[in-house]
């Protein structure tokens, strides 16, 4: 049996945060979504297609957020 490291829990507890409602993405630290960066880039889906467009696609939405945040825009968005 494999063992679920807690980085791998936590990734899980934030994708599913951020795959909960719109609102809660809105809602998360610079922290928060740096954090998930890191997890989401660690992990290789290179194996499956059809995770690694997603995982693609997250870091976009992720890295355009920690932009917003950052400089100050999007903020009553």
């Amino acid at each position: 049996m494999t063992k679920i490291s807690d980085e791998d829990k936590e990734r899980v507890k934030l994708l599913t945060q951020v795959s909960s409602s719109k609102h809660e993405f809105k809602k998360m630290t610079v922290a928060q979504l740096k954090r998930l960066q890191e997890l989401v880039e660690k992990k290789d889906y290179s194996h499956d297609k059809k995770a690694h467009k997603s995982k693609v696609k997250l870091l976009g939405k992720i890295n355009v957020r920690i932009y917003e945040l950052e400089e100050g825009k999007g903020i009553w968005n």
